[in-house]
């Protein structure tokens, strides 16, 4: 295999499921959906894209090859995935608490 394809397998294997939960990240909560979410949603996508390829590049590079050829694909998986996951899971945890701040609910004290 060549050493380019093998380096970013894990990556190439994993983008359409990055790509849904970019997507299931971007659609929900559909409102509000201003010009800063936007914003905020775009960089939190693209903060999590380059870390789960850094975190690709360094499970290859760093998995020792003694078990097998197959374990350093694997740590590359494990390692890009779980980077991916930490920051749309930080991202989400900011996002709500942002939009909890920025948008309040209805008032309890007016009856509405």
């Amino acid at each position: 295999m060549n050493s380019h394809v093998a380096l970013n397998l894990a990556m190439l294997l994993f983008l359409p499921w990055y790509a849904i939960l970019g997507a299931m990240f971007w659609i929900y909560p559909r409102q509000p959906r201003h010009a800063a979410r936007r914003w905020f949603d775009a960089t939190s996508l693209a903060v999590a894209v380059v870390a789960a390829f850094a975190g690709t590049h360094w499970g290859f590079l760093h998995a020792s090859p003694s078990p097998g050829v197959l374990w350093k694909q694997l740590l590359a998986t494990s390692v890009s995935y779980g980077l991916f996951l930490a920051v749309l899971a930080l991202a989400i945890a900011v996002r709500r608490r942002w939009l909890a701040r920025v948008e309040p609910g209805p008032d309890p004290k007016s009856g509405a």
